[in-house]
């Protein structure tokens, strides 16, 4: 994710980078401690940074967007970044753009903070109000006074970047009065409709309970209704006879003695016929011997 905060002073845009920061994984990319870390680093860029400071002259746009390119090479920018103080110009911007393509790098949008500046001096006001009669230092750079003066250098040089990423269709507009977290919510949206990060998904399969729901929610095919039917009888059935009832014992054991009663008879009145057809065979024999 590579974007860009656009906004004036007292917009919230530091309070939001930090928050993308913790939320993403991203870095955020400040002008002024990038060129103190390559002045400390002693890089080419810091050097010739150096030599402009010392002399008391400002770091021409080639310079600021060297460090640039050193801080984006960093392992740590490889996911992505927030720049903050830059670009604030349109030469800036378009030096941007050139810096980036030559890196085969896409610039996934640019996000400005609108907010009410008449409502941010009346902010500014209250809280310097409200520390004097705590009797609290106030800094000196937190007055309605200076803050009127960095909202008209903004509007003269960084507002026409607003046209600018208009124009390339990368501009997108968030309420910066709404409350921080809505704020945050707003930019996540749009972080999500740019295509600069990805909703969550799981890769997990189903958990019982999801499959369950599933065959819950399954239509049931038009014979298959039928069979359901068809199967609870049978298993009903079957339950049935596995488990007989008492009446149904009784009945059975019943039934066996009237059976092996008939048996008996059977077997006796067999046996007599038997017996009855051999004596005159013996009696016969006998007489025929006389």
């Amino acid at each position: 994710m590579r974007i860009i905060l656009l906004g004036p002073p007292g917009s919230g845009k530091g309070t939001q980078a930090q928050l993308l920061v913790q939320r993403y994984g991203i870095v955020q990319l400040s002008t002024g401690e990038m060129l103190r870390a390559a002045v400390a680093a002693g890089t080419p860029v810091g050097l010739k940074a150096k030599e402009i400071m010392a002399s008391g002259g400002l770091v021409p746009d080639d310079v600021v967007v060297g460090i640039i390119s050193d801080r984006i090479d960093q392992p740590d920018a490889k996911k992505g970044f927030i720049l903050d103080g830059f670009p604030r110009t349109v030469p800036q911007a378009e030096a941007l753009d050139e810096l980036l393509k030559h890196k085969h790098l896409k610039l996934d949008g640019v996000i400005e903070l609108r907010v009410n500046e008449s409502a941010l001096l009346n902010r500014v006001e209250t809280r310097v109000a409200q520390m004097r009669e705590r009797g609290e230092e106030v800094r000196l750079d937190d007055t309605p006074e200076v803050l009127t003066k960095r909202l008209a250098s903004y509007r003269s040089q960084t507002e026409p970047l607003i046209h600018y990423y208009s124009e390339r269709r990368k501009l997108s507009t968030v309420d910066g009065m709404m409350a921080i977290d809505e704020v945050t919510r707003a930019i996540h949206r749009l972080l999500l409709a740019l295509g600069a990060v990805e909703p969550k998904t799981h890769t997990k399969g189903p958990t019982k309970s999801a499959a369950k729901s599933v065959v819950k929610a399954a239509p049931a095919k038009p014979g298959a209704k039928k069979a359901s039917k068809k199967a609870k009888t049978a298993k009903k059935a079957g339950k049935g006879a596995k488990k007989p009832t008492k009446s149904a014992k009784k009945a059975a054991k019943k039934m066996s003695k009237k059976a092996v009663k008939k048996a008996a008879k059977k077997a006796v009145k067999a046996a007599a016929k038997k017996g009855a057809k051999k004596a005159p065979k013996k009696v016969t024999k006998k007489r025929a011997k006389r």
